[in-house]
């Protein structure tokens, strides 16, 4: 009711022009036509295809529709006003010819005489500059979470009905989930994901929500800056880190459900040593609050053109608010916003752009930055408020080594009761956990150019035929370490 009470608004002041930018232009129609019952006015609709007719674009008749041309409709609304409420549906094509610019123009500037308001619904409009004084935007409401419940309850009825009574197989906890995972999206939108969903099998699980978070994510428009990424980690493939696992945990219901009282998560910035299990990490957190990921490509933002890559991350930011509740991980932010000054104040642009999004935001975006390096990023970016953490991702001592051994076999379907892992633990001292992976592929491929069974002696052999890069980065992981050491908390 609230939109129909901004909408009724805007009407008793007199407002000329509305712009109402929607996918959903059925439910733009019905809007207006309850408006115009409820303050007594004529609604008027046109579209190309069905020209001007009464009421919302419902007109069926066989006869030539009347005024199918942009100019012609205009024309007719300025010599003969109709009055009341006037929906022009799809305009935006005729938006660059000069005389339907100037035929609204005339209309808008002309209210006081005719009384019309002229609401131009458009999936995109722009409204050219002679115009924009004269309009408005609307924004049509999302649906609340008690609307998308009742879309769920709706299409598991239709579906029973459908299917001879069937029973749709579900619990509250796959609802909750699901509903939190369709907030912002369409009504329309909401009910076909929900309905695909129930359809597949007969039921709506925790299994649909990775189906449902890719749907949605390809509704959003999304283009090459931000990605969604479909497979997210488990925290049983993240060997150590259990002071990070701890927080997550202890900060997970106040961020899927926002309790009273307690301020919701806001992000995390990993540092450490390169191939220690940053990314991993990133991916493990939307897999254990059961978000979608979304990843900021930090080379694509940049573009040549002044002021593009600032545009680039800021219409990422907005989609990301848009998909919320979800994960937002930006892999080596110092390569966006570091404090040089070699690329003409860009990364500073940047920065500018990235700080205000954090502290004005009011999404559950859950940010999760990870940088090898610290000292080219910005102080404002690190301080308490930003980021409620830093992390310093170490490298792994001998227990943990051991653990992504067995971790990187079990993937193989390796068995490891032949394996000596605490051996090979004790020599990849100063591995990371990347480079421990490798060793294992590396080892592999050793067993199989022998036809041998992989064991302990091939991956020995991978360990010592290569230097980690604790050994080759020797004095840059002491300076990092010496760093995280005073700053930042264990992860």
């Amino acid at each position: 009711m609230s939109e129909l009470k901004d909408v009724e608004l805007l009407i008793r002041s007199q407002t000329p022009l509305v712009v109402i930018e929607t996918f959903e232009e059925p439910r733009a129609l019905q809007l207006l036509t309850r408006l115009a019952a409820r303050t007594f006015q004529s609604f008027h609709s046109w579209s190309t295809s069905q020209g001007l007719v009464a009421g919302g674009l419902i007109s069926r008749t066989e006869n030539k529709p009347e005024y199918e041309s942009a100019e012609d409709v205009l024309r007719h609304l300025r010599q003969n006003p109709p009055g009341g409420l006037i929906a022009l549906c799809d305009l935006h094509p005729y938006l660059k010819e000069p005389t339907v610019v100037r035929l609204l123009k005339d209309l808008a500037q002309n209210y006081a005489e005719h009384g019309q308001t002229l609401f131009l619904v458009s999936h995109q409009l722009n409204l050219p500059p002679e115009l924009q004084r004269l309009g408005v935007r609307l924004e049509l409401e999302l649906p609340s979470d008690d609307e998308l419940f009742n879309i769920v309850r709706e299409e598991i009825r239709s579906y029973s009905s459908a299917n001879a009574g069937r029973r749709v197989r579900t619990d509250r906890a796959a609802i909750q989930q699901l509903i939190a995972n369709l907030r912002g999206v369409t009504h329309s939108d909401a009910r076909r994901l929900i309905r695909s969903a129930i359809v597949e099998d007969g039921a709506l699980t925790l299994d649909d929500v990775p189906d449902i978070n890719q749907a949605r994510f390809a509704l959003m428009n999304l283009d090459s800056v931000l990605s969604y990424e479909y497979e997210t980690a488990s925290f049983g493939e993240v060997g150590g880190l259990d002071n990070l696992k701890k927080w997550l945990g202890k900060r997970q219901q106040s961020f899927v459900t926002s309790e009273p009282g307690l301020d919701s998560p806001k992000g995390v910035l990993l540092l450490g040593v390169q191939g220690g299990g940053k990314s991993l990490a990133a991916k493990a957190v939307a897999g254990l609050w059961h978000l979608p990921l979304l990843r900021l490509d930090i080379g694509a933002l940049y573009n040549k053109y002044q002021g593009e890559s600032e545009r680039n991350l800021r219409e990422a930011l907005v989609l990301a608010d848009r998909i919320a509740p979800c994960v937002l991980w930006m892999d080596e932010i110092e390569k966006a916003i570091s404090v040089g000054t070699s690329d003409g104040g860009t990364s500073k642009r940047l920065l500018g752009t990235l700080l205000t999004w954090m502290a004005e935001r009011k999404s559950k975006v859950f940010l999760v930055a990870t940088s090898n390096d610290i000292r080219d990023l910005p102080p404002e970016l690190m301080r308490k408020g930003r980021m409620d953490e830093i992390f310093f991702v170490d490298l792994p001592d001998q227990r943990i080594r051991q653990e992504i051994f067995r971790i990187h076999l079990a993937k193989r379907a390796i068995q490891v009761g032949g394996i000596d892992l605490p051996l090979l633990a004790e020599a990849a001292e100063g591995y990371s956990g990347a480079e421990i992976e490798a060793a294992v592929v590396s080892g592999l491929y050793h067993a199989k150019a022998r036809k041998d069974s992989l064991a302990t002696h091939h991956l020995l052999h991978a360990i010592q035929s290569t230097q980690p890069i604790s050994v080759v980065r020797a004095e840059d992981i002491q300076a990092l370490r010496q760093w995280a050491s005073e700053r930042a908390v264990p992860a």
